[in-house]
């Protein structure tokens, strides 16, 4: 099985998707469609998500299982702390090895139900990532992932605070870093910089959501934590009212921030499908990220 941090080391910025576990046959039937149609332009890697409390656990397993046997890509299992002992945990990081499958996103997780109320440790689990990070690490041969906040975890109390934890879990084992939402590249660069500057070299990869409708724009500003810049509202919000000239200045606006984050000399942009393809294609044949044998 290839480790992620194996697919991103060569030279150049590659691209990775995200995908959430279906709720019944008609989604599964939308993801798996998804998955078959950027599969042949090879991201480094793809990932689906796992619901808190694990409520989408044996979704998450069952469609990850399905990539790890069924296609080329390289999957990535996402897993959370939220309502679960070590002894549940254990045994769904040995599901996904019995799998084949062995790049984790290790995430602590937020509350069920209210993502900002207080959190409440299981009382056989973990209080932390890095725990999470240690403990997969401990149980096999694993490449591990982990979160990080441009703009600052919302329970932390300052961005020093939120680079110091996000160094910890690297130093407990981590491998690599997918950045949350943001909104202009300098909000990115400027995370890179926090944790070069404590001294931790690690791979961080830009979260980004295609731009395609009124909806997608919403969910980036609340997943992000931040205000959206005056700047990008002005120039989406008056296109409400007409779809396709919002989804094309929206994907105008991802194209330029992508484009800068390359620049940048990036690793990866890991986009944020809804289980949807067309946007993603659209962005990486633009960006020029898909492989000529692709």
């Amino acid at each position: 099985m290839t480790f992620v941090v194996e697919r991103l080391h060569s030279a150049g910025t590659a691209f990775s998707v995200e995908f959430f576990p279906p709720r019944d046959e008609a989604d599964e039937a939308v993801l798996w469609r998804s998955i078959r149609e950027l599969e042949p332009l090879d991201p480094a890697y793809m990932s689906i998500t796992y619901g808190a409390g694990g409520s989408s656990r044996d979704g998450t397993i069952r469609s990850i299982a399905r990539a790890a046997t069924e296609t080329t890509l390289t999957p990535v299992a996402h897993l959370t702390a939220v309502d679960h002992s070590v002894a549940e945990l254990r045994n769904v990081i040995g599901w996904y090895a019995a799998v084949g499958v062995r790049n984790i996103l290790a995430l602590r997780g937020d509350p069920p139900g209210d993502p900002y109320g207080e959190w409440v440790p299981h009382p056989q689990g973990l209080n932390y990532a890095e725990e999470l990070v240690t403990l997969v690490r401990s149980l096999g041969d694993f490449c591990v992932g982990v979160s990080a906040f441009p703009y600052g975890h919302p329970r932390s109390p300052d961005l020093d605070t939120d680079t110091k934890y996000l160094v910890r879990k690297v130093k407990a084992g981590a491998d690599f870093a997918i950045a949350q939402l943001f909104f202009e590249a300098d909000d990115f660069l400027r995370l890179r910089d926090r944790v070069a500057a404590a001294g931790c070299d690690t791979l961080l990869i830009p979260g980004v959501m295609p731009l395609t409708t009124p909806r997608t724009l919403r969910t980036t500003i609340r997943l992000s934590g931040a205000p959206a810049p005056h700047r990008l509202l002005d120039r989406l919000e008056p296109l409400a009212d007409d779809p396709r000239a919002f989804r094309a200045e929206g994907l105008d606006v991802v194209t330029e921030l992508c484009e800068r984050l390359i620049a940048e000399g990036v690793p990866d942009l890991h986009f944020y499908t809804f289980n949807r393809a067309k946007a993603t294609r659209e962005l990486v044949n633009r960006l020029g990220l898909v492989p000529a044998r692709a």
